[in-house]
């Protein structure tokens, strides 16, 4: 399912680069004293240490596909599922204008379901990249689209965005 949604990640990444709209990357991972147990994180006494991931390693990277693409747009450091937790994610949207966010990437049903429906509680319009998002299963894949779009906001397949987006 992950691997899938990558082809339309990357049509979304350089539809908004065509256009000059603006594109905001999260990259998720957890500290030394979070992993330790030193800084208490949910996620962390959720999933342990070993099911959690150490900021500066390999899993932490952003994936080759997409870190060419990064270039000078900011890459938000998250700890959580909600991108905007903890973040300047909600301030640096507002800098950039931005009154609608699509969200796309993995885990549909943790991080981008989480983090669209932060976006819509925060005002701000949210589409849900159906087809450039991936999670570990299709029920897992079809449970966050179907929650997100029955009260937050519109799930849409990169086609759809890009054909709205012109």
């Amino acid at each position: 399912m992950v691997d899938a949604s990558l082809p339309k990640t990357l049509t979304l990444i350089s539809h908004f680069q065509s256009k000059s709209l603006p594109i905001v990357y999260t990259q998720h991972g957890h500290t030394e004293d979070e992993l330790s147990g030193r800084t208490k994180n949910q996620l962390v006494n959720r999933w342990g240490p070993s099911g959690s991931i150490a900021r500066y390693t390999s899993e932490w990277e952003l994936i080759p596909e997409i870190k060419k693409h990064v270039g000078d747009a900011p890459v938000i450091q998250k700890n959580t599922y909600d991108a905007f937790i903890n973040t300047d994610l909600e301030q640096t949207l507002h800098d950039r204008k931005v009154e609608r966010v699509v969200v796309c990437g993995v885990m549909t049903d943790c991080c981008c379901d989480t983090s669209a429906r932060s976006a819509f509680n925060r005002g701000f319009e949210t589409w849900l990249a159906s087809d450039a998002c991936g999670t570990a299963t299709k029920k897992q894949h079809e449970s966050g689209l179907n929650g997100f779009g029955y009260a937050f906001g519109d799930v849409l397949t990169t086609e759809k965005i890009t054909k709205q987006i012109s």
